[in-house]
């Protein structure tokens, strides 16, 4: 899955907040959505400017942001 097809930055949409290309959905938005049990089904019945691959695009985009986030052990 290529998200950048589907994932737009735009600093003038939603402050630069990733969002779903030609819509104001941000991608945190629709990761919260599925965070708090919405099926795909139910998010394309209630968002229907969306796409199933929209909603693969956004796990996508987060899965690479979180793939390059470095953690470091805190010093006891």
């Amino acid at each position: 899955m290529n998200w950048k097809e589907h994932i737009a930055i735009d600093p003038r949409v939603l402050a630069g907040k990733p969002a779903v290309r030609g819509t104001r959905l941000a991608v945190e938005f629709v990761i919260g959505l599925l965070a708090q049990g919405w099926t795909t089904a139910q998010i394309l019945q209630e968002y229907d400017q969306l796409t199933s691959e929209d909603i693969r695009a956004c796990l996508a985009y987060a899965s690479d942001t979180l793939s390059l986030e470095r953690v470091y052990p805190v010093p006891q």
